[in-house]
């Protein structure tokens, strides 16, 4: 990871958004860390691969700019003193936010991966990380994010008439799907732009919302719900 230096004098490390900085800007990352030294950091590395960065060490702060600015990716801490990761997906409504976001963690566990996952997050990049790492998996999360809309109009008009499908988010049809087309969660991943382990927390999360005893048992309860042609 490159060495910490001054931030360029017209492109602050820590500036709020002001309220007429409204319009979404797609090369721009916010960057939400507690730990003004990491967050210093990440902001050189992505500057250096061309992005523009907002980075911010207080989650209140952060919030507050979130529901006025929409970056092109969001990278947050998940745990952070006071309201964690977390408790901020939720203040913006994260499930309904028009951008990737990325948690970061070292002490991922399925039940906060559950939660990060149903409270709004895209994906869970799991601490240590290198930098290439890191910006590879920012690319590929921007790439996958700019395509889901035409995957959403696929997925919808595959699966509108299955018994249930209003208890999923509009990410767990599209887990679906692949799910039921045979994909394997490393398989599915590659499709939707997630890691492996992130698809297994939402094809675990949509069993349980349809009472599916096993992923066999969620194949034929939506392949019998279609019709023949």
């Amino acid at each position: 990871m490159p060495a910490p230096k001054e931030p360029a004098p017209d492109e602050p490390a820590k500036a709020e958004p002001t309220p007429s900085d409204s319009v979404a800007d797609g090369r721009e990352i916010f960057i939400v860390d507690d730990d003004p030294i990491l967050a210093d950091l990440l902001s050189q590395l992505f500057r250096s691969e061309g992005f523009r960065v907002t980075a911010f060490t207080d989650g209140g702060q952060f919030a507050a700019a979130a529901k006025r600015r929409t970056p092109a990716c969001l990278i947050m801490d998940v745990y952070m003193p006071g309201r964690s990761g977390l408790d901020i997906l939720k203040d913006i409504n994260a499930a309904s936010y028009r951008a990737p976001i990325l948690i970061m963690t070292g002490r991922a566990s399925i039940p906060m991966a559950v939660e990060a996952i149903r409270s709004g997050a895209f994906d869970i990049l799991e601490k240590p990380f290198n930098s290439a790492t890191l910006v590879a998996r920012v690319r590929e999360l921007m790439a996958a994010w700019s395509a889901r809309h035409d995957a959403s109009r696929r997925t919808n008009a595959g699966l509108l008439e299955f018994p249930g499908v209003e208890r999923l988010t509009q990410r767990e049809r599209e887990v679906l799907a692949e799910i039921t087309a045979a994909s394997s969660n490393k398989e599915a991943g590659r499709t939707l732009g997630l890691s492996p382990r992130t698809i297994e927390v939402h094809r675990a999360h949509i069993m349980m919302k349809l009472g599916a005893k096993n992923t066999a048992d969620l194949v034929r309860l939506v392949l019998s719900s279609r019709p023949v042609n």
